[in-house]
């Protein structure tokens, strides 16, 4: 026996702490009132701490342009006071003196010089015009919560840009080959017409060679069928995608006989992932962990043969005669279920699941491409003053 210690890692540590309690302590005793506005508004302690933090690093940045120029051999020039600039911000409006030099060729990073929104402030917007707020409802909307006073004018200039950039953003060159392609559909509310409606957002999501993911694109359609994906399909050859090995779907209405058109020799595999969810959707909150469990010698299978046959023993056993339609629906789509066991162990786990949508980063980038998305395709309906 060693002295080896074994130190489990707590789920639970906390992040080292960026300033000492002193430091927070000494910011706090210079606040009377220690309410939340006073503390955390933009006219309080957070917002005067922001402005000093922004204003000491547009000073450093002139510091490093001064040196850069003298290092250069350039001379003579110096600073030259500040002159007042209020920026944009997604919580408010902030006022910063921004510092200049006597030949005005500094141009900061931090704050552009003739930039007048921080980074947040123009995905908010997008966000409340792809929601169905008019111009004038956003316009009112940013001065009660944040006190903002915006033009109708900024609020178009942002929505306009921020389009722009997804308009090119969808019609991108895609890589001539991916082998696995997933297609789903995510479920967004979107105010249309002045009603809050479901529309289906449709994805695809392809592995590269590499083993990198990318979002092909995203599409907004009332119903699905073969003529609404065989427009998705022409759009992403039009675009360069001209081979697809595995098609990843779930019962999408219509796919099999779209992409046979366009990718004849692509093989379609249902997700077996939306297949178990469908399949526990089925059972109550307390059946639904021995139900996957039951479920899971099928997919686990090493190979076909032996998934058809624990699939036969799951019809038989005790929570297939409880959960009938269970087994039913595994057999309807038995077809598109079997080239799942064709592949090696490595290729399954990437087929099998597409976690990279669950990660935050990659939430975050979906929820905010598919609302600007809607706001492409609801724009005569919604941008209205």
């Amino acid at each position: 026996m060693t002295d080896t210690t074994v130190i489990k890692k707590s789920k639970n540590l906390k992040a080292p702490k960026l300033f000492p309690d002193e430091l927070i302590d000494q910011l706090l005793a210079q606040v009377q009132n220690k309410d939340a506005g006073s503390i955390l508004g933009e006219s309080g302690l957070a917002g005067q701490l922001k402005k000093q933090l922004a204003e000491r690093m547009l000073a450093a940045e002139l510091t490093h342009h001064l040196e850069t120029e003298g290092g250069q051999g350039k001379s003579g020039n110096h600073r030259n006071g500040t002159s007042p600039k209020t920026v944009i911000t997604p919580n408010g409006e902030l006022n910063l003196d921004i510092p200049r030099d006597r030949q005005a060729t500094f141009e900061p990073q931090l704050v552009g010089k003739y930039q007048r929104r921080l980074p947040g402030f123009d995905d908010h917007v997008v966000s409340m015009y792809a929601r169905g707020m008019s111009v004038r409802e956003i316009q009112g909307h940013l001065l009660e919560l944040y006190g903002l006073q915006v033009s109708p004018d900024l609020i178009s200039t942002v929505t306009d840009e921020v389009l722009a950039e997804v308009e090119q953003w969808q019609q991108r060159p895609l890589e001539a080959m991916y082998p696995i392609v997933y297609f789903d559909a995510l479920w967004l509310k979107i105010r249309d017409e002045g009603t809050v409606r479901n529309k289906a957002v449709y994805l695809a999501l392809g592995i590269r060679a590499d083993g990198r993911k990318e979002v092909l694109g995203l599409w907004i359609e009332q119903t699905e069928g073969a003529k609404f994906w065989l427009k998705v399909f022409n759009e992403l050859k039009n675009r360069g995608l001209h081979d697809v090995l595995i098609a990843v779907v779930d019962g999408l209405r219509g796919f099999p006989e779209a992409i046979e058109a366009v990718y004849p020799a692509a093989q379609i595999q249902t997700c077996i992932v939306h297949l178990i969810r469908n399949s526990l959707n089925l059972a109550s909150w307390k059946d639904r962990k021995p139900l996957a469990a039951a479920l899971k010698p099928i997919y686990q299978a090493a190979t076909a043969e032996a998934a058809a046959a624990a699939l036969d023993a799951f019809a038989q056993s005790e929570w297939g005669r409880k959960f009938p339609t269970v087994a039913a629906m595994w057999q309807r789509q038995w077809e598109q279920v079997i080239p799942f066991f064709a592949y090696p162990p490595e290729v399954r786990r990437i087929i099998y699941t597409t976690d990279e949508i669950d990660k935050p980063q990659g939430r975050y980038f979906l929820i905010f491409m598919m609302s600007a998305s809607a706001a492409i395709a609801l724009r005569p309906a919604c941008c209205q003053a």
